[in-house]
């Protein structure tokens, strides 16, 4: 006998399907609807169908459309983190899990690959992977913002390395960027008496690139795209530690750590 669980969701009151949100995984996993309708196996009609069921249980936009495909809006990929939070907690062998930022995403990967060890990624912010922490559904995380320290002072943590950030300064108004030490970041500005005003906040880097604003993001991932930027404010001046918290001891997290220190000598 197979059982297999499976589950749904509950926004403003209102039912997501488990099949609703394999729609809006297949669209984050392909950048398009037409694609995300061929994995599945279904028109993109029905696909375009099941997106506007969404959209209106959760009562705001999942998706836009750019130049580039279709991407999820920062509501499309909460609900889209929390549904793997669900299937990552509902499964039998879902092993060791890791969450952490896209900031350290690539370091998480070449950690566990290093390690040897059998992990399931997941990527999303700082508040978020504290949440799936608390929950029990991640062993271990990764902080970008050692700030938010003060939230899983129950749980063993250890500074494994730093990182620095760019300033990019095109005058008063600011897009803010859903990951990194962002808080670290703005208490600059702060401090210098800059007069600024946060206009929005953005989980995309192209966001931050073509918006004509200034912003703060972390080195690693401009250099990831290929892209070099100087930094209005001194770098060393936005360094912020990056901090492994994890549940408690294990042969995983003793392999993970080693690698993390090892990457920052």
């Amino acid at each position: 006998m197979e059982i297999e669980v499976r589950t749904y969701m509950v926004v403003n009151g209102n039912n997501i399907s488990y099949r609703q949100l394999e729609v809006l995984a297949a669209i984050n996993k392909h950048g398009s609807k037409t694609a995300a309708a061929k994995e599945l196996g279904i028109s993109p009609p029905v696909v375009h169908r099941y997106m506007e069921a969404m959209e209106e249980a959760a009562g705001t936009h999942l998706m836009l459309s750019t130049p580039n495909g279709t991407e999820l809006t920062a509501m499309g990929l909460s609900l889209l983190e929390v549904a793997n939070m669900m299937e990552e907690r509902c499964s039998d062998d879902s092993g060791f899990t890791v969450s952490c930022s896209p900031v350290t995403e690539e370091l998480v990967k070449q950690a566990v690959s290093y390690s040897k060890i059998k992990a399931t990624i997941i990527v999303s912010d700082d508040n978020t992977n504290i949440r799936s922490l608390k929950q029990g559904y991640s062993d271990m995380i990764i902080l970008d913002d050692p700030q938010f320290l003060e939230q899983v002072d129950d749980f063993e943590w250890l500074d494994v390395g730093y990182m620095d950030m760019i300033h990019v300064d095109n005058g008063p108004n600011y897009l803010r960027f859903r990951y990194g030490a962002q808080r670290i970041a703005f208490a600059q500005l702060d401090l210098q008496g800059v007069d600024y005003k946060i206009d929005g906040e953005t989980h995309l880097l192209s966001d931050l690139l073509n918006s004509k604003k200034s912003f703060f993001v972390d080195e690693l991932l401009l250099m990831k795209q290929g892209i070099k930027l100087k930094s209005a404010t001194d770098k060393l001046l936005l360094r912020h530690s990056i901090t492994a918290v994890y549940r408690k001891d294990s042969k995983e997290i003793t392999r993970i750590l080693r690698y993390l220190q090892l990457k920052q000598k």
